[in-house]
């Protein structure tokens, strides 16, 4: 038992124990014995003593109040640290806020802003923008914009008459986020009926114009709203449900196209605003107000100088315009096509002449009681990168005429409504105010969402060997063939063009894999500018892009991209307007007016999909068996019905009716249907042609379908989707 003792004693803390030689005689302190067993105590792990073997079990007693000083001399050291350092940083800030700029304003790490306009450049663009009637919304106007009163609106209608505050109403502040409507007043339209028996739907009404302030309540998906509802409420106000409207008892509430009054003179109102712009105080002690404060500037940029606009324009309404197109305000359509034209291209225009009011119903030299649009087909003649050649203009209509994709537009009958355009990267950045001057300085042309494509030196396009050679590089691809060879510095370039066009020339943008569904007479009538949403992002989707010419809003996006790469992908154009807030200014539409697909392929809305549904764009060229026997049974009035657009995102590889590859027109285009034919079957005798039904795919899907519905209006086989045949 002694021998137990000496042995845990020896294993006990050594802790001022003195040093023992094993050679010397050992000896027992009693005052040393009773200290250790004073200080055992505090020991985590308290030795039990057994007959066979040892245990060791937590001990339950409190820590020393050594090592409770201890860790209280650790705590109010941090704590001290921490006080200092505070202390030093607070001490920093006031020292940067009494000697610093506006321009040295600090950037959170990790996130560069893109902003390089201040706060008073920013103040005349909103004004410049609502002066010409470029606001027709009742969105506000961002507190950071700092107005004092509200700027006279004419693209609103005067407020009706004064109701009655709520007294737990808080008093308004010291700045204004609305405008003060005074155009004309709007008349709203009630939805379009049909008379008995009538088996299309009507046109819209010449110069109705569609409130997408309305619109969005009813399709905004933040809000909860589902796409199929939002073409519900589209196609019966529209009147597309023609024949086919069930009793869903008042639909008042969805009325979304008005027509504007004419105004008396004594209404004209005053063309200046009386509105001045604040500056708000910056956060300085000492008093001192900053102009740009609360904004944050991109590194090392210096801001922009003020903006060189034209004075605003006076908006017409009504009667008071001298013709049916405002010749300033021509109402174009752009597109823009790399490669050789093919059935993308050639699908989309089909639409255009399906759905729009061209007049093409009426007889040659009739003219049309209404403004009817155009589109401009904008042809890149060689790869992204290359320099036409300068008989590249001549090149590229000798192309198109033996082209039997392309040939047909050319016929004397569409010359008025489809036009081909040569594009040209530096004359068009040289005919650009705000670029012309420095975008020769900038590394690449090619940046898209931060990723930036370097090309060598210019070169002339030509149809060079040379060039044929390198078709598999990047650089030299000209259109996408495959997936696989996916040409994406003409996806780059087109991120640019768009707004380009769009500011130099006004109109709307619309990427080549667009289909058109109806009639966009109601939102040419509406002179704001807008995108379309990406999907369920708070970000905008450029694939159809509605800006005006020569605005305000356009300088600011030019000056904005030069200044941060160059950069045109939508993403970035979404940071650009964010930041400076100018979101209002381009509206997002929702994507159910454009893109009704969007939401489904990402995985949104699945227990209420629109129709048809699609899991994934590649439905639309390759419908699902279990879904195919729906395209030849609903056709194409049953194809998102209410929308005005389809967008199939990409998918040029895929062609659009593979038992019938080549254009499909009639006698009166049979040459390019004979060339098309060789091209697609080489090895098969002319002579044996034949249109058996055994040769054809038997479910047909909605792509193969929409394309031969096209075809049939242009063969006069049926009208168009208002019950209108071609006349030639």
């Amino acid at each position: 038992m002694a021998a137990r003792y000496f042995t845990a004693f020896q294993r006990g803390t050594t802790r001022d124990r003195p040093f023992y030689d094993p050679h010397l005689p050992s000896y027992s302190s009693a005052v040393r014995e009773k200290l250790d067993l004073q200080s055992s105590g505090g020991q985590w792990l308290m030795p039990i003593t057994g007959s066979t073997r040892r245990i060791r079990l937590q001990s339950l007693s409190p820590a020393p109040r050594s090592r409770l000083a201890r860790v209280g001399r650790r705590r109010v050291f941090v704590c001290r640290c921490v006080a200092f350092l505070a202390v030093v940083c607070a001490m920093a800030v006031i020292v940067l806020m009494l000697l610093g700029t506006e321009e040295s304003h600090w950037t959170p790490p990790f996130r560069d802003s893109t902003l390089v306009f201040g706060r008073e450049n920013l103040q005349h663009i909103w004004k410049w923008e609502i002066e010409s009637g470029h606001y027709p919304s009742n969105g506000k106007i961002p507190e950071q914009i700092g107005f004092t009163s509200a700027i006279l609106n004419p693209a609103l209608p005067p407020a009706k008459a004064h109701t009655l505050i709520s007294p737990f109403t808080p008093p308004p502040g010291p700045v204004t986020t609305i405008t003060r409507g005074v155009g004309p007043r709007r008349t709203y339209l009630e939805n379009q009926k049909q008379s008995i028996g009538a088996a299309y739907p009507p046109r819209p009404i010449s110069g109705s114009i569609a409130d997408l302030d309305i619109v969005l309540e009813q399709c905004n998906f933040s809000e909860g709203k589902y796409v199929r509802d939002c073409l519900e409420f589209l196609r019966v106000s529209a009147g597309l449900d023609n024949g086919r409207r069930l009793r869903r008892g008042s639909v008042d509430g969805w009325k979304y196209a008005f027509m504007e009054e004419d105004r008396l003179e004594e209404e004209i109102p005053p063309h200046a605003t009386q509105a001045a712009p604040i500056v708000p105080a910056g956060p300085y002690p000492t008093g001192r107000q900053i102009s740009n404060a609360g904004l944050m500037k991109k590194r090392n940029v210096h801001w922009e100088r003020p903006l060189e606009l034209p004075p605003p324009e006076q908006p017409s309404v009504g009667s008071n315009r001298s013709t049916a197109c405002d010749p300033e305000n021509l109402r174009l359509f752009h597109m823009f096509w790399a490669g050789p034209f093919n059935e993308k291209p050639y699908v989309a225009l089909l639409s255009f002449l399906f759905t729009q009011n061209l007049g093409l119903h009426l007889e040659p030299g009739q003219d049309l009681d209404a403004c009817h649009p155009q589109i401009w087909l904008w042809i890149n003649p060689g790869p992204a990168a290359a320099v036409p050649n300068p008989s590249a203009l001549t090149d590229m209509y000798d192309a198109l005429k033996t082209n039997p994709w392309a040939a047909p537009f050319l016929h004397p009958r569409f010359k008025n409504v489809i036009k081909f355009r040569l594009w040209n990267t530096t004359e068009q950045l040289d005919s650009n105010l705000e670029l012309r001057d420095e975008w020769r300085k900038m590394d690449t042309l090619f940046n898209s969402g931060g990723v930036t494509v370097s090309v060598p030196a210019e070169q002339p396009a030509g149809n060079s060997s040379t060039a044929l050679s390198k078709t598999g590089d990047m650089v030299h691809r000209l259109g996408s063939k495959s997936e696989a060879t996916y040409d994406r510095l003409s996806v780059i370039l087109s991120d640019m063009a768009r707004f380009i066009v769009t500011h130099r020339y006004g109109g709307i943008y619309l990427d080549a894999d667009t289909i058109f569904l109806r009639d966009w007479e109601e939102l040419w009538g509406w002179k704001g500018a807008f995108a379309y949403r990406w999907s369920y992002h708070e970000d905008y989707n450029t694939a159809v892009l509605h800006l005006n010419k020569g605005s305000a809003l356009g300088s600011f996006l030019f000056r904005t991209a030069l200044k941060n790469g160059f950069d045109f992908h939508p993403v970035a154009v979404s940071k650009y307007l964010k930041e400076a807030h100018l979101e209002n200014l381009l509206l997002r539409v929702p994507d159910a007016l454009f893109d009704p697909a969007w939401l489904n392929t990402e995985g949104y809305q699945l227990e209420r999909p629109a129709y048809p549904f699609f899991a994934g764009f590649a439905d639309f060229f390759d419908t699902p068996e279990v879904q195919s026997a729906a395209p030849q049974v609903v056709g194409f009035e049953g194809f998102f019905r209410g929308a005005f657009s389809y967008h199939f995102h990409n998918f040029w590889w895929k062609p659009f009716d593979p038992a019938r590859n080549w254009p499909d027109l009639g006698q009166k285009f049979a040459g390019g249907e004979r060339a098309a034919r060789a091209a697609a079957n080489p090895h098969a005798d002319p002579d044996d042609w034949s249109d058996k039904i055994t040769d054809d795919k038997r479910d047909l899907d909605w792509a193969t379908v929409l394309k031969r519905t096209f075809e049939a209006y242009i063969r006069g086989e049926r009208p168009n989707m208002y019950g209108e045949w071609l006349r030639w």
